[in-house]
């Protein structure tokens, strides 16, 4: 069972936005990039764990913990009945090198060294461990780094590492799937503890400085991120794309935007109205839809949403 599905975090989705109303430094570009395959890469693996793992376990996703002031991340913790299984996810793409001596990875250049996964997941088991003792469980927990990538090929891969690779996902899956498994209650509190401790937002978000006037006004496609969208009665249509989305829905992604990107600014009418870019000709309209979706504060020109 699922307890915390995966969804994008704040910092990808400002950033997301951002890299459409603005144009980004090279150095947020690819942090950004970086977000984007991670996400993508986590995604992919929990459609594995969808369709090869149905024994009776919990599964909680992206957790954000924090021990004696230390933060750390876990992509997927796995509860089983005899231990804890900590996934660290890794989309990397390409040929890379493994160099025993220094235990350090390369790209297949061999002269930009990439942060050894290694490390962060023995970090992350070793503060869960002690996140655990401190509320009082004592299961064992087992760590594994998995590379989903099928486009991914790590040459002088060490035997002894806990190194999953595209070919061998299924084949763990399957092994954990067969194994004997039943949640107690005491497996629910620990999920539920866990849960209960997990941070949700990053106080370490890495965001572009960016001021409303120079970000580009408009509302954006939701499969193609364009601009060309046009009103045809009670639908907007991308030109680009040819996606098609009501223009209720089309406004209130909208205002979600503005919120993530302006949460100390109000959403009025006449907000969202230059938010959207004139997309939506009637301020009217506009107003329609706040009245009917949110909550208004105030009367008259003092009138805001919630």
């Amino acid at each position: 069972m699922i307890l915390k599905n995966r969804e994008k975090s704040r910092e990808l989705l400002m950033i997301e936005s951002l890299n459409n109303r603005m144009k980004l430094s090279g150095k947020d570009k690819t942090h950004f990039y970086n977000l984007k395959k991670g996400f993508e890469g986590e995604v992919l693996f929990d459609r594995y764990i969808v369709e090869f793992v149905k024994c009776d376990c919990l599964v909680i996703n992206d957790l954000l913990l924090q021990v004696n002031q230390t933060t750390f991340q876990i992509d997927s913790l796995m509860i089983i009945s005899d231990c804890l299984i900590v996934f660290e996810v890794k989309n990397f793409e390409g040929d890379h090198y493994y160099e025993a001596e220094s235990d350090k990875l390369y790209t297949n250049s061999r002269d930009v060294e990439i942060v050894n996964p290694l490390g962060q997941l023995m970090r992350a088991e070793t503060l869960l461990r002690k996140l655990l003792q401190n509320n009082g469980f004592t299961l064992p927990i087992k760590s594994t780094i998995v590379f989903v990538n099928p486009a991914f090929t790590l040459y002088q891969a060490p035997m002894n590492k806990p190194f999953v690779f595209p070919t061998q996902i299924t084949q763990l899956l399957t092994q954990l799937d067969s194994k004997p498994s039943r949640m107690t209650n005491k497996h629910k509190i620990l999920a539920d503890k866990l849960l209960s401790l997990d941070l949700l937002d990053s106080p370490f978000k890495q965001i572009p400085e960016y001021e409303y006037d120079h970000l580009k006004k408009g509302i954006t496609c939701a499969v193609c991120s364009s601009f060309s969208l046009v009103v045809e009665g009670q639908s907007c249509v991308c030109l680009s794309c040819d996606h098609k989305e009501s223009v209720t829905s089309a406004v209130l992604r909208s205002v979600g935007e503005f919120r993530l990107l302006f949460p100390e600014r109000k959403v009025t009418t006449m907000a969202i109205y230059d938010w959207c870019g004139g997309v939506v000709e009637s301020r009217k309209r506009i107003q329609r839809i706040l009245d009917t979706n949110l909550k208004m504060v105030g009367k008259f020109r003092w009138a805001s949403f919630e």
